[in-house]
């Protein structure tokens, strides 16, 4: 199969929608026990999944129009759940809250699909995909999807569970962290974090002032690596 899944050190860069756009948000295996997934979350039997290559910002209208398609068609029985798994986040700046939604894997939606006995996809299934605005190539060899590894699915399945309505703010720095300070009347000046408080969306960052440590709360906004900065 195709950044995307877990356990990628299988998989090659053709195969590999994570190697292909460089994200490492699924690298590990995860433990390939169906009680991690609910009855819902199972792949039917006689299904896999298949990655399906789409124009950049169409994974949400690629999945709707053929899942319209497929219901209109009544190839139900060709073709099941087709998903484009994405998470919430927040950031706090200047004190307010904004929530953002992004996809976990730009550039690709996973399709559940049964094939022909020779491997290859059903033609009207075909036909039905390929005659959709911003489609491309299903990953593997022409006419021949190669299907997802059980790990990968399970990762991508649990990674599409409906985003948490609130969720906790990303932080990007950790305790220890050497950072240079590029807001607010400290700017420039150089620091350690000492404490990340998320529920805030603020770092504790211990800075030298008048040769003393005094701890400063900032926004993670204005806060930088040193190389960074």
């Amino acid at each position: 199969m195709d950044s995307t899944l877990a356990g990628r050190d299988s998989m090659t860069d053709e195969t590999n929608p994570q190697a292909a756009t460089g994200d490492s948000a699924m690298d590990g295996r995860v433990n390939e026990r169906e009680d991690l997934l609910t009855a819902d979350e199972q792949t039917r039997p006689g299904f896999d999944w298949f990655v399906l290559r789409v124009a950049s910002n169409k994974e949400s209208y690629v999945r709707d129009t053929l899942l319209r398609k497929v219901q209109i068609e009544g190839l139900q029985v060709r073709v099941g759940k087709i998903l484009v798994p994405t998470e919430k986040t927040k950031t706090i700046k200047g004190g307010k809250q904004r929530i953002t939604e992004t996809k976990l894997y730009p550039g690709y939606v996973f399709v559940e699909m049964q094939l022909e006995d020779d491997g290859r996809i059903p033609q009207d299934v075909f036909f039905l995909v390929k005659e959709t605005t911003g489609v491309g190539d299903f990953v593997g060899t022409a006419g021949r999807p190669t299907p997802m590894q059980p790990h990968e699915v399970e990762k991508m399945l649990i990674d599409s569970r409906k985003p948490e309505e609130m969720p906790t703010v990303r932080m990007v720095f950790e305790k220890g962290d050497a950072v240079t300070i590029k807001e607010g009347p400290f700017e420039n000046y150089e620091g350690t974090v000492d404490e990340i408080l998320p529920e805030k969306g603020l770092v504790r960052v211990l800075v030298t002032i008048f040769g003393r440590q005094a701890p400063i709360e900032l926004e993670e906004w204005q806060l930088a690596k040193p190389e960074e900065a």
